[in-house]
């Protein structure tokens, strides 16, 4: 059995309807970059390959090259979208689960974006948060995660292979259920609170393993059916740009459904392992048995623990510090 309820999951995402429809824009608008920068690319690719005799030749490596400058830009904007769009959707979330009022329209953006500045100053800490939590959970994942183990049944290693990547692709969401498990703690030090909704999901590993397989068919045969819905669209519309048929047209329904993913079913599979892990958690503490047991998995989880002391040594220091300042300047 599940540990979350898709009616609950539908009725949270509704209640932060302002927040999905921000995520909409955000991510169509990164869409129609990769569009737009594809094409300029296809277009000078074109006009170049023309002058030296192959412009279909021309304007398909213009056009690759035009989608390989639009990763980069995403990939500078990653920590942008985390911190102002997914961590935004996160905190307003967690008020909702919790029973707190949030408001509606734009205004909810704005509040949920003041929690979030509230919780990490800076959107580096965020960043730098999310990117260890997520080096630590594939370590553990790769480590525990395996069907094999489950299903010991001779001659389905390929299907057990298929099975695993799926599987592991759907935890990825986990690093954001930690981070709303920071937010609903209200912890002043979001390394050592990561650290520990890190321990306690490594000891519920089993609960999310079964959760995340009942998922992993929702999130990625509706990411599957989008993509064959704009495969024909995308086709229609990479041919308004000359030598750019073929791969670049793969890549560009690939980048539509992977916008629809991010906006709409990511927020649903996100929401859906937020109930998981504090239902299954609820009123447990970190066993220190899975503490060393991700010591050992992961050199990772140590550095969340020095970034941890160094976090709370530096808040000891400045209220050490400020008294002092104060009675050398009364002198």
């Amino acid at each position: 059995m599940k540990d979350f309820g898709v009616g609950t999951t539908i009725g949270l995402l509704r209640r932060t309807a302002p927040f999905l429809v921000f995520r909409f824009l955000i991510y169509f608008g990164i869409t129609l970059g990769y569009v737009l920068v594809t094409g300029i690319g296809a277009g000078v690719g074109y006009g170049a390959g023309f002058v030296f005799g192959d412009a279909a030749t021309g304007g398909a490596y213009g056009g690759l090259a035009g989608f390989g400058i639009a990763g980069a830009i995403m990939y500078f904007l990653r920590e942008y979208l985390l911190y102002m769009v997914k961590a935004g959707h996160i905190a307003v979330l967690v008020e909702v689960m919790e029973g707190g009022e949030i408001p509606g329209g734009r205004g909810q953006i704005a509040h949920a974006q003041a929690v979030v500045k509230e919780r990490f100053a800076e959107s580096s800490v965020l960043f730098g948060i999310d990117q260890l939590i997520k080096g630590i959970l594939k370590a553990f994942n790769r480590a525990f995660f395996t069907l094999a183990t489950i299903i010991p049944i001779p001659g389905i290693e390929g299907l057990v292979k298929f099975l695993n990547t799926i599987i592991r692709l759907s935890l990825t969401y986990l690093d954001e259920v930690i981070l709303a498990y920071n937010i609903r703690t209200r912890s002043d030090n979001p390394w050592a609170s990561s650290r520990s909704a890190l321990v306690l999901y490594a000891q519920n590993y089993k609960s999310f393993f079964k959760n995340a397989l009942f998922l992993a068919f929702i999130i990625w045969g509706l990411t599957f059916a989008v993509f064959l819905l704009i495969l024909a669209p995308v086709t229609a519309l990479v041919a308004l740009f000359p030598g750019t048929a073929g791969p670049v047209t793969f890549a560009i329904a690939v980048v539509f459904a992977w916008g629809v993913k991010q906006a709409v079913i990511e927020p649903f599979a996100m929401t859906a392992l937020m109930q998981v892990f504090f239902k299954v958690t609820e009123g447990q503490q970190p066993d220190p048995e899975w503490e060393q047991k991700l010591d050992s998995v992961s050199s990772k989880f140590g550095e969340l623990k020095t970034k941890a002391n160094t976090w709370v040594s530096g808040k000891k220091q400045a209220e050490v510090t400020a008294p002092s300042t104060s009675q050398e300047a009364g002198l």
